[in-house]
C-alpha cells in the first residue's frame, strides 16, 4: 500500500526589486570568506548543498528531479549558481535564474546550518543581488515562505525588495 504524502501548509510571499539596491555594500566578514560562481555544478555537489541547506526548511522541489533533469536545470548557462565559502568549506548557495528575458529570479538562497548567526547572510545576499543586476535586467524577484528561516523575509526587505503577492500553498512530503 502506498504511503500518503504529508501536506504542510505555508504562506508564500513573492517579492520584487525594480532597480539596483541603493544600500551601501556590507563590510567583508571576518575570517576567510569567498564567493565563487560554480560553473556546470556536478549533480552530487548541488544535491549536497541543496539537501543540507534546505533540510530544515522543507526544500523538496529539486529532490523530485531525476539526475539528468536536474543537471539540465543547474548546468543551463542562464542558471547561475554561486557558492559562499567560509574557512574553506561551503557555507551557502545562491541560484540566479536568468532564463526569462529582463528578469532575474533568485531561485534558492540559503546558508549552511553551522554558519547561521555568523553575520554572513546580508553580505552574501547583497552580493547575490549585485551579481543579478550585473546582467541586463529590469526586475529581480525572489520568494520566501513561512517555512523558511524567520530572518529571510526581513533580510530581503532590508535590501529593498517589496512584496507583490502572497499565496497559501502546501509542501508535500513523502
Amino acid at each position: 500500500m502506498a504511503k500518503a504524502a504529508r501536506r504542510i501548509p505555508m504562506t508564500v510571499t513573492f517579492l520584487e526589486m525594480n532597480a539596483r539596491p541603493t544600500a551601501l555594500p556590507p563590510p567583508q566578514p571576518r575570517g576567510k570568506v569567498a564567493l565563487l560562481r560554480c560553473e556546470k555544478p556536478p549533480v552530487h555537489f548541488y544535491r549536497y548543498l541543496y539537501d543540507t541547506i534546505g533540510a530544515d526548511y522543507f526544500w523538496v522541489d529539486r529532490k523530485r528531479l531525476t539526475p539528468d533533469k536536474l543537471a539540465e536545470v543547474i548546468q543551463d548557462p542562464l542558471n547561475l549558481l554561486y557558492v559562499l565559502y567560509a574557512d574553506g568549506s561551503p557555507a551557502g548557495i545562491a541560484e540566479l535564474d536568468l532564463r526569462k528575458e529582463g528578469v532575474a529570479n533568485i531561485s534558492y538562497f540559503g546558508l549552511m546550518p553551522e554558519v547561521i548567526g555568523r553575520r554572513l547572510g546580508y553580505f552574501f545576499f547583497y552580493h547575490t543581488c549585485a551579481n543579478a543586476w550585473a546582467h541586463p535586467i529590469q526586475r529581480l524577484t525572489i520568494n520566501t515562505c513561512t517555512l523558511d528561516h524567520p530572518r529571510a523575509l526581513p533580510l530581503y526587505q532590508r535590501l529593498g525588495f517589496t512584496a507583490y503577492a502572497r499565496e497559501e500553498r502546501f509542501v508535500e512530503l513523502l
